[in-house]
């Protein structure tokens, strides 16, 4: 498997080092690897940004659609139903070793499963750009960040006492979107507000193969999400900045592979409030912020026109729960070559479940947030060394404390050496944890006695820089082992079992052939084993469900006139293993299912000196038939036309 992977970068290698970028990546500002603002040559890890020229020409394109054009980032469910499940699959971990933030801040679900928060919930209207910080990173951001981090940024305000800008599309399958954003400042006070409104029929999730009744409806999707942030300056050194979020998605589903329910509908709301300090002292700069995260979903089947599981005629799940986030972070200059940031962190979850269900007879559970909570408290200090030779060196640690199972340590060494300004040599070995959520801990099948699971990764690459600061090419190897993964036992009781082995490498590349035509292509490569006990004896297996092991993507970018743009993407998804149940012997069977090739096309003409512009965006033109989860459908061909301003 090794010479598949060295075979794969030798192809690429040389195309991905010629790569150019109309940016000035070698001196672009990143925020997250470090928690302070801080220059890509300055820092080895790898970071991948998708900036805001690419968010504004995503077209109607949702955010796990823009994640899923990412190397070593796989979205299952990015072109299926719109209310189909998103899982987040980086470099081959499970969907809540990846950690969501928004502006820097960690959200998180404490209601689910795997505690990870539902991309659903964001919409791209308001974004700057995004982020995405590769490899563990639980030093600087605590649990769930075992195989990466994901930070949306959103838009500041305008420097304008008034601007309004705004978005609005209609798509196929009666679908329409609308957006509208203020923003502006005016001395020491800046303002943020942003309402979007999203609507479709959709498509029937699953066929009904099953049953003898051939039900057939598309399952519609609501969403709605408004923001607000205000900015108060009182001097040069202190920045208030308290906000409010609110996202909320209706939608009708089917809850079983080709059995189609024409009563099932879910609910999922999200409300986050908080405030953001940043305050100076001298070299010192001293960042407070406290966030507030309230989850609650719903899920209903009345099973009034569609009685299709064998085991119930009516169920209603419950979830509700809230988390408190507070964190203050202190960034030091020591002197031009050492920059020190240390701080402490403190997480408290709390949540309610209820389960309702009616079969031969009424069965039901209810389990109070009044003993379903738990708290941790984090302390972390990272040390940045740069010399005028080229060398960085990042070293850290974090010690965590839990309130059920006690303490846990992490660390990174995060080493780069830059070669004449052209050749960055990088490596990472650092170490993450996830901690048992509260639905593992304290559901009918938790267990209190659970441990954290721990992961080991290790990556190392070449980037590439050109003399003018606008070529660049990057090429990343990487190994992560995760230890005491939580699952089932034979009893369906949370144990610490499991351990998972994933390495891979990823290439990523743009060339701009000149001001008009630029090329952007990427390729990853992951590979999965995890190792079970069955029958007291080790078993290992390939993990990688619903994964595909190689995606190649290519998009060409065309300014055809100086008011007309066009882009066309490719996107390869390898093949990818899933697995089929069947209820009447209580098995899974594995299933393969078959590589595709999709490909979009984007055109947009801008009027009144780009403060109009009009676009179409069509998806999968072909109307390439495949599948992401196993007895679901997905998105033939479609497209959309609309319209975005930015007036005032």
């Amino acid at each position: 498997m090794k010479k598949k992977i060295f075979i794969a970068a030798a192809t690429l290698i040389s195309f991905a080092l010629q790569a150019q970028d109309s940016t000035k990546a070698l001196d672009e500002v990143i925020v997250t690897a470090n928690k302070f603002p801080n220059k890509v040559s300055l820092t080895g890890k790898v970071v991948t940004i998708i900036s805001k020229e690419q968010i504004e020409r995503s077209g109607s394109k949702d955010l796990s659609q823009l994640l899923n054009e990412q190397a070593g980032l796989f979205i299952n469910g990015a072109n299926s139903n719109s209310g189909k499940e998103k899982n987040i699959y980086l470099r081959g971990g499970k969907s809540e070793y990846t950690l969501i933030m928004i502006d820097g801040v960690p959200v998180y679900d404490p209601t689910g499963i795997g505690g990870n928060f539902d991309i659903r919930l964001l919409t791209t209207d308001n974004l700057e750009r995004i982020e995405i910080l590769k490899g563990s990173q639980s030093t600087l951001y605590g649990s769930d960040a075992l195989a990466g981090v994901i930070n949306v940024i959103t838009k500041k305000a305008s420097n304008k006492k008034l601007s309004i800008t705004g978005s609005v599309f209609t798509a196929s399958n009666n679908t329409i979107h609308t957006n509208t954003g203020l923003s502006g400042s005016n001395k020491n006070i800046d303002y943020q507000i942003n309402a979007s409104y999203f609507e479709t029929e959709g498509i029937n999730e699953t066929e009904d193969t099953i049953t003898t009744k051939h039900l057939s409806d598309n399952d519609g999707y609501i969403q709605q999400n408004i923001s607000a942030s205000f900015g108060f300056k009182p001097n040069k050194n202190i920045r208030i900045q308290p906000y409010v979020r609110f996202s909320k998605f209706d939608q009708s589903f089917d809850s079983d592979a080709f059995v189609d329910e024409l009563d099932a509908t879910s609910s999922n709301s999200n409300l986050q409030f908080g405030i953001k300090n940043e305050i100076k002292m001298g070299k010192l700069s001293l960042n407070l912020l406290y966030n507030c995260n309230r989850n609650d979903r719903s899920y209903i089947d009345d099973s009034v026109l569609s009685q299709n599981s064998p085991y119930y005629k009516f169920y209603k799940d419950t979830y509700n729960g809230i988390e408190h986030f507070a964190e203050g972070t202190v960034v030091y200059p020591i002197n031009k070559y050492l920059t020190l940031t240390s701080g402490v962190d403190f997480r408290s979850s709390k949540s309610d479940y209820a389960y309702h269900v009616i079969p031969t007879s009424y069965y039901e559970y209810d389990l109070s947030r009044d003993s379903i909570k738990q708290h941790q408290m984090g302390f972390y200090s990272s040390l940045l060394i740069n010399n005028n030779s080229g060398l960085t060196i990042e070293l850290g640690g974090r010690f965590n404390k839990h309130s059920l199972y006690g303490n846990s340590t992490v660390f990174n060494f995060n080493p780069s050496f830059l070669i004449n300004n052209q050749y960055k040599l990088f490596a990472n070995i650092s170490s993450g944890y996830k901690t048992p959520t509260l639905y593992q801990l304290y559901s009918i099948d938790g267990n209190k006695s659970l441990k954290p699971q721990h992961a080991i990764n290790i990556e190392g690459g070449l980037q590439y820089y050109s003399t003018d600061n606008k070529t660049n090419g990057r090429i990343t190897l990487y190994q992560r082992n995760t230890s005491d993964i939580i699952t089932y036992d034979e009893n369906y009781k949370y144990i610490n079992q499991d351990k998972q082995l994933n390495s891979g490498v990823e290439i990523e590349s743009n060339i701009v052939f000149d001001k008009s035509n630029s090329l952007k292509v990427f390729y990853s490569y992951t590979n999965g084993k995890v190792t079970t006990r069955e029958n007291g004896k080790d078993t290992t297996y390939v993990n990688l469900i619903r994964q595909p092991k190689t995606v190649f993507g290519i998009t060409l970018n065309s300014k055809l006139t100086k008011q007309l743009f066009c882009s066309i993407g490719i996107n390869h998804t390898g093949i990818r293993k899933d697995y089929s149940y069947d209820p009447m012997t209580d098995e899974n069977s594995e299933v393969e299912l078959k590589s595709y090739t999709l490909c979009n096309v984007y055109a947009e003409y801008s009027l009144s000196k780009s403060k109009i512009k009009f676009f179409a965006d069509v998806h999968n033109i072909f109307n390439t038939k495949f599948t992401e989860v196993y007895g679901y459908n997905t998105m033939g061909f479609n497209g959309s036309i609309g319209a975005k301003f930015n007036i005032l």
